[in-house]
């Protein structure tokens, strides 16, 4: 099977970009321009009406949010290794996408750089950001808790987690959060991650940074 990934430099598509490369199945990658407003056009909406990225597509196969990308190639792959060893892993994998792509995406990331999703109004915007401000340093405290006692997501296994968390380590590096300081055991975490050659190529395909 031949995927082709649509994806955006630096976006929650990062994640499943960087499976693919783990993985090693060949694969095309579609990657957008920044800000990724190729996906209001007519065409992507007619294999994605949603209008939103990531989108994985194989013959007679498409499957769009991140979550659901990373833990269909988890599944599909289980010589990889990245859903773990048992059923146990396999819920705690959903159990971080689901609140990292409510709670802190959908919500906290949201309010801070697209609070005209949620207010008509410009001049109502500043404390409806603080607010998202309040939710993410909330929730990325409890994330450097969690890496505190642990080498990857859920635990001793380099899983389909680990990716997504460095989307939003990356983003809090954008918002000019001092996210090295402020949460060391996540740094430590993303560190990590930076030294695996897929990571390296990712990167290198969507000319990023994790540090800026």
């Amino acid at each position: 099977m031949h995927y082709t990934l649509y994806a955006a430099p630096g976006s929650c598509s990062f994640a499943p970009h960087i499976l693919m490369e783990e993985i090693g199945r060949p694969y095309s990658l579609a990657l957008m321009s920044p800000g990724h407003p190729e996906t209001k056009t007519d065409e992507f909406r007619r294999f994605n009406p949603k209008g939103r990225i990531p989108v994985l597509i194989a013959e007679n196969f498409t499957l769009t949010e991140a979550p659901a990308i990373l833990l269909h190639l988890g599944l599909t792959n289980p010589d990889t290794g990245l859903l773990g060893a048992d059923a146990a892993n396999v819920v705690r994998s959903i159990e971080w996408f689901n609140w990292l792509s409510s709670a802190v995406h959908a919500v906290a990331v949201r309010m801070i750089w697209r609070a005209d999703f949620f207010l008509p109004d410009e001049t109502m915007y500043a404390p409806l950001v603080e607010r998202g401000k309040e939710h993410l340093a909330s929730a990325f405290a409890l994330i450097d808790t969690k890496m505190k006692d642990r080498v990857w997501a859920i635990g001793e296994c380099y899983s389909i987690v680990d990716p997504y968390l460095l989307v939003f380590y990356r983003w809090g590096n954008r918002m000019a959060i001092d996210m090295q300081n402020t949460y060391p055991a996540w740094t430590t975490h993303t560190r990590r991650l930076e030294e695996r050659a897929a990571v390296q190529r990712a990167i290198a395909q969507e000319g990023i940074s994790l540090w800026e």
